[in-house]
């Protein structure tokens, strides 16, 4: 089946205001008369209806077939060639004739077949975690920051207590010089001696201590991965007047190396994509369009889940002279028409969507998932939206869905080696090692104070799934799947400005059965 029939039926489907499902576009491409049985099946569909599904299809065909044979069970020669030119929704164009005899030439050529799709609605498992939506406690005032570091040192702390024989600061302070001494704490402050040697200041609930990486040791380099406010332990040995402690071992909360991630029952596939961007003079409508059309494919027949990790608009006001790039002016125009691209997916799909930073939500972190009147725009295929994190559990395999705006933070503040823009799943690897999404407070990242630090990694993710940088990358670290999905904005003024060249118009696909990725490029 050619694809720009199925494209013109979801087209024809999305302006009278309905989805439909891969299987149901199928079958109206199939039709010996996909306008007229289209025409019929709108006529017919309940008034509640919002998404055409293959049994409506079924019954529209059967009635047609039905009432065609009453009212002209012979019909003439010309009827039939009238019935030919009927326009096809599929091609916008009449239907040819073969030799002119009035039979009316099949749609499927070169023996191509429709794809008979048929999905068990029964067989899909969704849940979510982590969504922090409608919690948010948080004032501003000193004591909530007291108590969201206090939350991320006790759960993280927890993560490394079992493997040092931990001390608080003001017991360490009060042991004798050259003590064995371990302590876990949140780094308070990272620099360097004049002779070349590193000072790290760990801090607890109970107060400060100081820890010296002498530059020849091998934990040396590890220093250089070091972010302000992330849990850390460490152990070594006073010194004699016990006013400092020499680091032996550097530990972080991590991702164990046994990880074993887990992996759906059957062969089923997800969509990770983020950063659409719809509003901006350079969203890549045609992209999108190619993308929404190959779901409709045979290729993307086990495509049964589509996760989009923020950003879904361009957003006002979010950069100096964004105005100038903008091709939809108005918050709310711009999210009805993102609404509008995602009724081009096919009906049948799970789609779960979390806020980025362009989104029309507060900046600091966690972000809550819209409000009522955004919900009620962005309703096409009944979303699930969620906060920024958040975790979606699909049929066993957890996926750990961030904006990613830290990213920024982490590649400016670690080596290239270690986190850079091109890469973009190693400085994914740096926050699963600290197990944390934006562990560095008043930098870059906005932070909010809640009741408990929502930004923790407390159950490993088996997929960990970003955006935010616009450069695709995924790998794994510790069996944990990795992936930066790009975005579908090509380079904007602003991003030549800071030299971002954006991975655009990429879409990557799961293997939710064996966590293999794909990548689908419709630029």
């Amino acid at each position: 089946m050619p694809l720009e029939d199925h494209a013109r039926i979801v087209s024809e489907l999305t302006s009278r205001g309905y989805n439909a499902e891969r299987e149901a576009v199928t079958q109206l491409a199939a039709a010996d008369q996909p306008a007229a049985v289209l025409e019929f099946l709108l006529d017919e569909l309940p008034a509640d209806a919002l998404v055409v599904r293959s049994t409506h299809v079924e019954s529209a065909r059967s009635a047609l077939e039905t009432d065609a044979a009453a009212t002209n069970p012979d019909p003439a020669p010309d009827a039939a060639a009238q019935a030919d030119s009927t326009p096809s929704v599929s091609t916008g164009t009449t239907q040819p004739t073969a030799g002119g005899s009035g039979a009316e030439t099949p749609v499927e050529t070169e023996g191509s077949q429709p794809i008979e799709r048929s999905v068990d609605h029964d067989l899909r498992d969704l849940e979510i975690t982590g969504d922090m939506t409608g919690q948010s406690t948080g004032t501003g005032d000193y004591s909530d920051f007291v108590t969201v570091f206090r939350d991320r040192l006790e759960r993280l702390g927890s993560k490394l207590r079992g493997r040092i024989n931990h001390r608080p600061a003001t017991a360490i302070q009060s042991m004798p010089g050259g003590s064995e001494v371990a302590m876990v704490g949140l780094v308070n402050d990272v620099r360097s001696t004049a002779s070349g040697h590193w000072l790290v200041e760990l801090e607890d609930a109970t107060g400060t201590f100081p820890w010296l990486v002498m530059k020849d040791r091998e934990y040396a380099d590890l220093v250089g991965e070091l972010l302000c406010d992330e849990a850390l332990a460490m152990e070594g040995t006073l010194s004699d007047d016990a006013g400092i402690a020499f680091v032996d071992s550097m530990y972080f909360p991590d991702v164990p190396r046994t990880h074993e991630p887990s992996t759906a029952d059957r062969h089923v596939q997800a969509a990770l994509i983020s950063d659409v961007h719809v509003g901006s003079d350079e969203f890549m409508a045609d992209a999108w369009n190619d993308f929404s059309d190959w779901l409709h494919t045979e290729q993307a027949k086990h495509v049964e889940y589509l996760l989009i990790a923020g950003d879904m608009v361009e957003g006002v006001g979010v950069y100096p002279n964004q105005d100038d790039e903008l091709e939809i002016i108005d918050i709310y125009e711009q999210y009805e028409a993102f609404n509008e691209r995602l009724k081009q997916v096919p009906g049948d799909l799970d789609v779960v969507m979390i806020p980025g930073n362009h989104d029309a939500v507060r900046l600091a972190e966690p972000q809550p998932g819209f409000d009522e009147k955004l919900r009620g725009i962005m309703s096409a295929h009944d979303p699930q939206i969620v906060s920024n994190p958040s975790t979606v559990t699909l049929e066993g395999v957890s996926v750990l869905m961030y904006h990613g705006v830290s990213l920024d933070e982490v590649i400016a503040e670690l080596p290239e080696e270690k986190a850079n823009y091109d890469e973009p799943h190693k400085a994914m690897f740096q926050l699963l090692k600290k197990r944390h999404v934006a562990p560095q407070f008043g930098g870059h990242t906005r932070l909010a104070p809640e009741e408990e630090d929502y930004l923790v990694i407390d159950e490993v993710p088996d997929i960990f799934h970003t955006g935010h940088v616009h450069k695709l990358g995924f790998g794994k670290y510790h069996n944990v799947l990795a992936i930066n999905s790009g975005c579908w904005q090509s380079q904007t003024d602003f991003q030549k400005s800071v030299n971002i060249d954006p991975d655009a118009g990429f879409a990557p696909i799961v293997d939710l059965d064996t966590l293999d990725v794909t990548v689908q490029k419709f630029s």
